[in-house]
């Protein structure tokens, strides 16, 4: 952050008056209708980075006279969002870890936090945006697919401000304690990494210049502009956390093998309508959970080969989670109302 704090064929008229929304395509800023924001207190979260190795880049790419972005230390991307954050500078990097793999569960899997903030009422804030990877292997990195319908026509400085409506998978995107969702679905099939197994997400600064000597480019080959150069120590994407959703080390919302032994119908179910849960074997208790991991209920056991009626009318549509103990293991298996 500075100190002071699917391209389209458009008129020639639009770009001269460099319309922000005509090029609005995605979901928008916090506390809007359809916003994909995550707030950093969600209970969604279950886990937290718990480490981090960073590489800065120059406060200015085209002047390296400066010297590197130094603002923050790299403990200060672990844990949960607050203020503390770490500057990459420009094409600088970030890899985080953590204490258990993330998995590619229902929904969004993690979410990266940084410090933008909002600059008037009409949806424009001030964001510094990097593009985020994935590994298995700390070796092999794949990154999502992002895009910017932003314009790069003209340089956004370090005044700037952009309409996050014109961002897809940019990290940033959302204004402070506020995270950017990744769903690993996009990358399942992604050669040289198993997204039921991640172990390191990597950030990387987009630079932001429309210079092509500088500049870094989308998944549809366009120059991702945003607020640059920002000369400062604390310039360049500004790394807060990285809160996951689906972490291996969530026991309730971990799928494990032989999960086929719980039989559920129907399934999906209609909100309103019970559905019928078959246990294998001999069961202990039973449990719902919620996306989140959190318990909304549970029941004993109900003898060999025992149905458990499940009522949905206090549930929202979404995805949760059935777990039973059994001698022989614990079973977990998803629960899908409409």
């Amino acid at each position: 952050m500075r100190c002071n704090r699917l391209k389209t064929c458009l008129p020639i008229v639009v770009l001269l008056c460099f319309s922000q929304a005509a090029w609005a395509q995605f979901a928008p800023q916090t506390d809007l209708a359809g916003t994909t924001a995550i707030p950093g207190d969600s209970s969604a979260f279950v886990d937290w980075a718990s480490g981090c190795t960073v590489q800065r880049g120059p406060q200015n790419i085209a002047d390296t006279s400066l010297g590197l972005a130094s603002a923050g230390e790299n403990s200060d991307a672990l844990g949960i969002s607050d203020d503390a954050t770490v500057s990459l500078g420009d094409g600088g990097s970030a890899i985080v870890t953590f204490n258990h793999p993330i998995y590619n569960g229902p929904g969004f899997d993690f979410a990266v936090f940084e410090n933008g903030f909002m600059t008037n009422d009409s949806n424009m804030a001030f964001l510094e945006l990097g593009f985020v990877e994935v590994s298995t292997d700390g070796i092999r990195y794949v990154r999502f697919p992002a895009v910017t319908n932003v314009q790069d026509t003209f340089q956004l400085n370090n005044d700037g401000s952009i309409d996050c409506s014109q961002l897809y998978n940019l990290a940033g995107k959302y204004i402070a304690r506020y995270g950017t969702p990744f769903d690993l679905q996009e990358l399942v099939d992604s050669p040289g990494i198993d997204a039921n197994n991640i172990n390191y997400v990597k950030v990387i600064d987009v630079v932001g210049s429309i210079d092509s000597a500088y500049a870094t480019y989308d998944h549809n080959g366009h120059i991702v502009n945003d607020p640059w150069p920002t000369p400062y120590p604390s310039c360049g994407f500004d790394l807060d956390a990285v809160g996951v959703i689906n972490s291996k080390g969530a026991s309730a919302i971990e799928e494990v093998s032989g999960n086929d032994a719980i039989k559920i119908y129907p399934n999906p179910v209609h909100r309103g309508n019970p559905c019928s849960v078959q246990l294998p074997g001999i069961a202990g208790n039973i449990r719902l959970y919620d996306i989140s991991g959190k318990l909304l209920n549970q029941w004993p056991g109900t003898g060999n080969n025992g149905w458990q009626l499940i009522r949905t009318a206090n549930l929202s549509g979404g995805v949760y989670f059935i777990s039973a103990e059994t001698p022989i293991g614990q079973y977990n298996t998803k629960l899908i109302v409409e």
